[in-house]
């Protein structure tokens, strides 16, 4: 993994990665911040599909799965009085809004490569986010 700077910051932070894994952590926060905006474009292209009103199930869980993938990399961002417990409510759910998410548009990859892209992207998070549980305890 080249410089990033979400390593950068934790790196620099005075509590480090707070007693995680760095690698872990910088992974979950990276997939979190590009699942967001993948499943953003995801809706937005959802919306310039001539069928639309098919799609209308996909749009909505790519925006919420980008509302949680979005509030998730920040809270990770965050290393000062961490609760384990919020922490690890929040990537479960995280880890859920992914599984629907990427389901849902698997269902449109084959029609649609915008769904295949994006579920590519909510996968790689599931993946991260699950990587980041077994780690929290």
């Amino acid at each position: 993994m080249g410089h990033t700077y979400t390593r950068a910051m934790l790196d620099t932070h005075p509590l480090g990665s707070a007693g995680l894994d760095p690698n872990i952590l910088v992974t979950c926060i990276e997939q979190c911040f590009a699942c967001a905006q993948a499943c953003t474009a995801c809706a937005d292209a959802d919306l310039s599909e001539q069928m639309v009103a098919e799609l209308a199930r996909c749009a909505r869980l790519d925006l919420d799965c980008a509302d949680i993938c979005e509030t998730t990399g920040r809270a990770l961002s965050r290393q000062t009085s961490r609760d384990v417990n919020l922490i690890r409510a929040l990537v479960q759910a995280c880890v859920t809004a992914c599984k629907v998410c990427g389901d849902e548009c698997e269902r449109h990859a084959a029609m649609h490569e915008h769904c295949r892209v994006n579920a590519d992207a909510c996968r790689r998070c599931e993946t991260a986010c699950q990587d980041l549980l077994a780690v929290l305890g």
